[in-house]
Order: structure tokens, then C-alpha cells, then sequence
């Protein structure tokens, strides 16, 4: 009995295995949506059941062969797979129950996460986030709590600006504006400084004698005083001194007065015809004498006493020369009439008479090129402006100025004597008489040409063109009333 009993037992697998029961397929986990999983391992089918017959059955067989228990027919066994057989299927769920979800790796955890995003859709995201503003809260908070940074020391032979001493500001110290008569000093500096330091040294511990005399006069006529200047100081100075210890103040004396008397008849204000409308001034000199200035200078001091005037641009060589009167006009509230450079000067001239008679100005000034002396076709040209206002008023130009530039020295005399020939001038205008001026040569001009002088110039500005003063003058140049 009991073997039919093992036998049933062994025979019970082949009766099974004969009639499969069908499995239901477990419905497969959905997969990840970012990555996909790792291909699972293709599914092991069951191993059938072998028709021979296990040797651990047969074993146990023999050690029990007296074993009365069987199990029933109508129970069927519970089949496991065997722990150490990874592709044994597991056990079956019964009909109808909800599978399992099978358990996931540590790796397929990490798969299944949600996936990163690009990297410009994260600068996307940081660049839309809000940027606190200036008076966060929180921010002022963070920026105070954050400890400030430790200076770095600087290794010896170096320092930080900061700790540098700073200057005080030094205020702004306002010039008083000198008179008149220091800036003429100033102006003739230079030929006051020489004369006084020359005289000074001849007369020490000598006195008044031929040679002494002799010398003085030299030293007068190198400083342009000219020689009948020169003459009639040493002459006074003989008369008074003659045999006596002489000082370098006296000689400063007696040459001032001198001076005085030789420009005092040429000392005279400009005369105005104004019954002549519009009274014609023509301005002439050298190139660099500053006669464009001069015109700016002289309108500003007629429209500034209420006359109407009108400027000529007639030095058509130079575009500088036109556009410099043109600023002149319109500081002054002149009117001006020009014309394209390389124009004839003497055409532009009719054209500003014929407007200045037209818009009944009191005074038109009228601007020329500069020229050389001894160039005689431009001495020409100024000629023909003279003769082309001639024709227009038997009288103009009425005033012909001659500029001369203080520096020049004795070439200015050759200058005045040209120009008196050719466009007839009735008057002086010394300018430039800086530090630099050589102004003893008005003396000479004034004692040779006996022309009138009426303004001289000492810079640039409007009102640095004054009245000439034969007194002012002579005491600069001798340095009285230092």
C-alpha cells in the first residue's frame, strides 16, 4: 500500500503537467516617460517536468518506506520555484486579483525621476526670476549682516590713494584789474627795464661830461627813441647837469619830460565828420599789425556812443580776415558787408559805400588786405580803393588809419613813410604793445612824420584800445613813478 501510495505521489506531477492550466499575463508596468528602461532579460520559460525520477524522492523513499500519509486527489500542491534559480517563474496570483506592481532597482528608481532640463530652459527660468530691488528689506538685511571685507595691506614703498594726504583747496584769488596806466607800463617793459638799467650803470661814479653825454645818446637812439629825441634829452640833461654828479633818476626826469613835449603835439582824439554820411574810415598796414582787431575795437566804441555802423570786409585774401569781422559785427551790432574770397577789394568797397549811404549809417570802416611796402602791385590795388571811394565822395576816405605793431622797431618807420605816399594817411594806431614792445619808436615817428596818434593798443580785448596820452606814454618808457 505504501508503495502504490509513492507511486501515486510521483505519477501526480506527470498528470498535471499533462493538462497545463492557463496563465494569465500579468499586466506589464508602465514604463517611465522620461528615459526608457533598461531591456528586461527575455522571460525563462518553465522547465517541464522531467519524466525521471528525483534522486532526493528516491532517497527519502527509502528511509520512510512505511509512511501512511498521502495527500488527497482532490488538492492540488502549491509548486515554488527554488531560491537559487533566478529564472524560475514566480508563483502565480489567483484569478481575478488585482497584480502586484513588481518592485523597482534602486537604478530604475533613479530612471523613473522626473527628467532635468535643458540647460537653457534653467538660464530661462533664473533670467525671469525677480531681481530685488533697492529697498528690499530682506536684501538690506542680507547686505548688512554680510561682514565687510578686510583691506589688503600694501607692502612698504607703496600707498593707497585713500590714504593720501588731501590738499585743501586753494581759493580762487581774483586779480584786481589794473588801470590804464599798468598795463602801459606793463606793455613797455621792456624798453623801460633797459633804458633805466643802462642809465643807471653809466652814471655811477661819473659825472656829467662829453663822454658821458656821448653815451647816453647811443643808448637813446637803441632804444628807437630816434635821433632828435636823443638829441634834445642829452641837451636838456647838458644844461642842467653839465659837471655834476648825475643819478640815474635824474636822467629818468629830465628824459620823461622830453618825451612829453615831442608826442604832446601828435596827442589828439579822432575827429568825426559826421556831416558826411557815413563818414569813411580806411584802415591800412602791414600784414600782422592787427588792423582787423582794431576795427572790431574801434566799432565797438562808436556803436557803444549810439552811431550807426557799418564794416567792410575788403581783405579778400584771407577767409580768417572775413569771418573775423563777421564775429566783430555781431558783438558790436555792426553791420558788415562781404563778399567771396579772391573778390576785388575795390568793387566790395563801392558796393559797402553805396549800402552805408543806402541805410544811412554814421561811419563805415572799411578793412584791407595786408600787405608789404615794397610790393608795389598791392600798393597799386590799395591805390585803386583810394581812388574808387574818391569817386563816390570827393572827401573819402575821410580817416586813413595806418596800424603799426610796436615790436617792428625802426622797420615801422620805413612802413609810415610808404603808406603816407600811397593811400595818403592821416593818422596812427600803435598796437601789440606787450612786454615785448620795442614802443620808443612812436617817439622817433612822431618827431620825424609829426603824424597825429590817436589810439594804442595793449592786448587783445575790446577795451584794450585806448586814447593815446603823450604824458602816460613818455613816464612808462622812462620808468617815472615806478
Amino acid at each position: 500500500m505504501a508503495l502504490g501510495f509513492i507511486k501515486k505521489i510521483f505519477t501526480f506531477g506527470k498528470d498535471t503537467a499533462a493538462e497545463p492550466k492557463p496563465e494569465t499575463e500579468a499586466p506589464a508596468a508602465e514604463a517611465p516617460v522620461a528615459a526608457p528602461a533598461a531591456p528586461e532579460p527575455a522571460e525563462t520559460p518553465a522547465a517541464a517536468p522531467s519524466d525521471d525520477r528525483d534522486a532526493l524522492l528516491d532517497a527519502a523513499e527509502a528511509a520512510n518506506p512505511e509512511a501512511d500519509y498521502h495527500i488527497p486527489e482532490d488538492v492540488e500542491p502549491e509548486i515554488y520555484p527554488l531560491p537559487h534559480d533566478p529564472h524560475l517563474p514566480v508563483a502565480e496570483a489567483e484569478t481575478g486579483a488585482e497584480p502586484e506592481s513588481e518592485a523597482v532597482e534602486p537604478e530604475e528608481e533613479i530612471a523613473a525621476e522626473e527628467p532635468e532640463a535643458p540647460v537653457e530652459e534653467v538660464v530661462e527660468a533664473i533670467a525671469e526670476e525677480p531681481i530685488a530691488e533697492a529697498g528690499d528689506p530682506v536684501l538690506e538685511e542680507a547686505v548688512r549682516a554680510e561682514p565687510p571685507a578686510a583691506e589688503p595691506v600694501l607692502p612698504k614703498g607703496f600707498a593707497a590713494t585713500s590714504d593720501a594726504p588731501v590738499e585743501a583747496a586753494v581759493p580762487e584769488i581774483v586779480q584786481p584789474k589794473l588801470s590804464w596806466f599798468q598795463r602801459l607800463r606793463e606793455g613797455l617793459a621792456r624798453t623801460s627795464s633797459q633804458l633805466s638799467g643802462q642809465i643807471t650803470s653809466l652814471f655811477t661814479k661819473r659825472k656829467l661830461d662829453d663822454d658821458t653825454l656821448q653815451d647816453l645818446e647811443d643808448l637813446l637812439i637803441q632804444a628807437d627813441l630816434g635821433v632828435e629825441t636823443a638829441l634834445r634829452i642829452t641837451d636838456t640833461l647838458a644844461a642842467e647837469r653839465y659837471g655834476k654828479d648825475v643819478t640815474g633818476a635824474d636822467v629818468s626826469r629830465i628824459m620823461a619830460s622830453e618825451i612829453t613835449k615831442v608826442l604832446s603835439p601828435v596827442a589828439k582824439p579822432l575827429e568825426l565828420d559826421l556831416s558826411h554820411k557815413p563818414h569813411v574810415i580806411l584802415v591800412v598796414g602791414v600784414n600782422g599789425t592787427g588792423k582787423t582787431t582794431t576795427i572790431g575795437k574801434l566799432a565797438a566804441k562808436l556803436s557803444g556812443a549810439g552811431l550807426k555802423v557799418m564794416l567792410a570786409a575788403g581783405d579778400t585774401f584771407r577767409a580768417a580776415a572775413i569771418e573775423q569781422l563777421k564775429i566783430w559785427a555781431e558783438r558790436t551790432g555792426s553791420q558788415i558787408v562781404s563778399s567771396k574770397l579772391g573778390a576785388d577789394a575795390a568793387g566790395l568797397a563801392y558796393e559797402a559805400y553805396e549800402q552805408a549811404k543806402l541805410k544811412k549809417s554814421d561811419v563805415l570802416i572799411v578793412d584791407t588786405a595786408g600787405r608789404l611796402q615794397n610790393k608795389a602791385e598791392l600798393m597799386a590795388e590799395l591805390e585803386k580803393i583810394v581812388r574808387v571811394l574818391g569817386k563816390l565822395d570827393p572827401d573819402a576816405p575821410h580817416t586813413v588809419l595806418q596800424t603799426l605793431d610796436a615790436t617792428t622797431g625802426q622797420n615801422a618807420m620805413n612802413q609810415v613813410e610808404i603808406f603816407r605816399n600811397v593811400a595818403g594817411v592821416t593818422g596812427l594806431i600803435m598796437t601789440k604793445l606787450d612786454g615785448t614792445a620795442r614802443g620808443g619808436i612812436l617817439v622817433g615817428i612822431a618827431a620825424k612824420h609829426k603824424l597825429p596818434v590817436y589810439f594804442i593798443g595793449v592786448g587783445e580785448g575790446i577795451d584794450d584800445l585806448e586814447p593815446f596820452e603823450a604824458k602816460d606814454f613818455a613816464e612808462a618808457i622812462a620808468g617815472v613813478g615806478a
